[in-house]
């Protein structure tokens, strides 16, 4: 079957005998035209199904009206959040968002960032890969004054704009509370201590432990992907510990999740045993049993947050290139999975 032919404002001209230009003008609401014409040419592109070219006439202004967005994945509640946030701003703002994920990979990334760029986005918002070791990615927006801002796992070398939380106070404050609930054999189950969130994580549990004078044991550390399996994986090397911990702080409530599942399927009972803290607070964490306490990580605020400055940014009201760390707010959510013998009180 034939493709059929886009019709034009030259066929619009043709058919009602009027210059390029008057249709052109008429299509843009011009006043300059006639109520009566506009509504004439209105009528007919209408009736043959005449599509606007936007993408030609921003060309023609030097804009795209769309702003490219870069995620590690997509299978994640949490990036999820943070694409709706983006999306109620820059839909609100008339803009157009094109997505594309990384998969984790820093080699899928620099591709995404290239076509991008060769897309002429107006703005870029990204979120680094697991693997991503420099942002040389980037620098043709840089180059091009196309303004670029990252999201919660990003480089701060004081040249970027980033939206991102207090990772170091999070994991801190996460710790501590297993501490407060009795805990001293505390493990932590954590992703590439590359990426900043991480590592940021990492040093709050560290410090913790120092500041309540528990010495870090190496042995329970736990460093894996964020999949499934990685959580059967944890679970099953934390049962090889000896002696068995008596807490864990997880970076991800999905793997704390199924971790907890694994560890209750061969009988260590929750928080008795094990106390359980997630991060992230995704729905699963409300889902499971016992309920899972968790670090608020309020993703549709992170990227309404970032759309915002992106969009206030390009409409000349502020400049990101101001402002280098943009912190959202965080905070401890208690349940039941790290009360240990009832102490505290859980919030749902």
């Amino acid at each position: 079957m034939n493709k059929r032919k886009e019709v034009t404002i030259y066929d619009l001209a043709n058919k009602l005998h009027i210059s390029v230009a008057t249709v052109s003008r008429a299509l843009q609401n011009d006043r300059v035209v006639s109520k009566k014409t506009r509504k004439k040419i209105s009528d007919l592109a209408e009736e043959l199904g005449y599509r606007s070219n936007h993408f030609a006439r921003n060309l023609r202004q030097q804009q795209t009206n769309t702003i490219g967005v870069i995620v590690p994945k997509l299978n994640s509640n949490f990036i999820t959040s943070v694409l709706a946030g983006i999306e109620k701003v820059t839909t609100e703002a008339g803009y157009d968002l094109i997505i594309a994920h990384s998969s984790e990979s820093h080699e899928k990334e620099v591709a995404n960032a290239n076509n991008f760029f060769h897309k002429r986005v107006d703005g870029l918002i990204a979120s680094l890969s697991l693997d991503t070791t420099d942002l040389d990615h980037f620098k043709p927006f840089v180059n091009k004054g196309i303004p670029v801002l990252f999201f919660d796992r990003v480089e701060q070398d004081g040249n970027n704009t980033v939206v991102i939380i207090d990772n170091t106070k999070c994991g801190y404050v996460a710790t501590q509370h297993l501490i407060e609930q009795g805990c001293k054999r505390i493990a932590h189950i954590t992703s590439s201590l590359k990426r900043n969130v991480y590592s940021q994580r990492y040093k709050g549990y560290r410090d913790a432990l120092f500041d309540n004078g528990i010495p870090f044991d190496e042995s329970n550390l736990i460093v894996n992907d964020l999949s499934e399996q990685a959580g059967v994986d944890s679970a099953m090397e934390i049962m090889r510990m000896k002696p068995l911990p008596d807490g864990i702080f997880i970076v991800n409530d999905f793997v704390a999740a199924v971790c907890m599942r694994t560890l209750k399927e061969h009988g260590i009972s929750i928080p008795d045993d094990i106390a359980i803290v997630g991060f992230n607070n995704d729905a699963i964490g409300k889902l499971i049993e016992p309920p899972l306490t968790t670090i608020n990580y309020p993703g549709i605020d992170m990227g309404e947050i970032a759309a915002r400055n992106m969009i206030n940014h390009l409409k000349g009201i502020s400049n990101i290139h101001t402002t280098n760390t943009i912190i959202v707010r965080s905070e401890l959510i208690v349940r039941k999975s790290s009360l240990k013998k009832g102490n505290g009180h859980p919030q749902f």
